[in-house]
């Protein structure tokens, strides 16, 4: 028989890093907004400020707050080359990085299959939006990508705007205030099927990689499901440790 277990105890800055996150993940802080000094918050919370430093230390790993020099700390936004270049992890065989641009193929609304349902953590059946499209780097095709949102969530997404945005992730931000903090992904290798042969010009049978991802808020609710297949002639997928 296991024994039971005690109570789980926090270091203070770490108690402090989730009373910020709070007020962050609440709305009172919004992204861009300036957040109070450390020597403010330090006093608010009555702690030290280098424990309060500690605390901001982990919420700039984690991407959640950004310090500028001579300007103080401020909530992070989903600028356009901040969000490509934190979470597009493509690039060339000789190491440079290109400016994907996005095609469209197809956005409707529909019900949810059960994969797409169990990584959103909605009902089976329950409507998502779903958006296609072709994402070219150096004008070449590279990545076909299935995209998948809650259209509770997301409500008006399958018709407005009409010409969506290279980076979703800003528009999910300042239109649904949906943050996407952090995502999982799940790489694998997979064979060109017909709609890669279509669209990315492979063969079919033609090795690829898929990447998987689900993208998630500070919380660590899923905002969007993510299945891309990639052409890795002249790319391959990056990501430093």
């Amino acid at each position: 028989m296991d024994a039971p277990k005690g109570p789980i105890f926090q270091p203070l800055y770490q108690q402090i890093r989730d009373l910020l996150l709070e007020r962050i993940t609440s709305g009172e802080w919004s992204p861009g907004t300036y957040i109070p000094s450390e020597a403010a918050l330090a006093a608010s919370y009555n702690v030290s400020v280098g424990t309060l430093r500690k605390a901001l230390n982990e919420l700039v790993e984690e991407n959640v707050v950004i310090r500028q020099q001579g300007k103080g700390t401020s909530v992070a936004t989903h600028d356009a080359d901040r969000a490509l270049f934190r979470f597009f992890n493509l690039r060339r065989h000789d190491g440079e990085r290109a400016l994907p641009m996005s095609m469209m193929l197809s956005r409707s609304q529909r019900k949810a299959t059960a994969d797409e349902a169990r990584d959103l953590g909605i009902a089976v059946g329950a409507q998502v939006i779903h958006i296609r499209r072709v994402r070219e780097l150096d004008h070449e095709p590279v990545l076909l990508e299935s995209i998948t949102l809650d259209a509770a969530r997301f409500a008006g997404l399958d018709k407005q705007p009409e010409v969506l945005p290279n980076t979703l992730y800003q528009l999910y931000q300042q239109r649904f205030g949906m943050t996407v903090a952090h995502a999982d992904e799940t790489i694998i290798a997979m064979a060109a099927g017909k709609p890669e042969v279509e669209f990315l010009g492979v063969k079919e049978g033609e090795p690829l990689l898929q990447v998987r991802r689900i993208a998630r808020d500070y919380q660590g609710v899923a905002i969007e499901r993510r299945i891309s297949s990639v052409h890795t002639l002249h790319y391959g997928y990056f990501h430093q440790i």
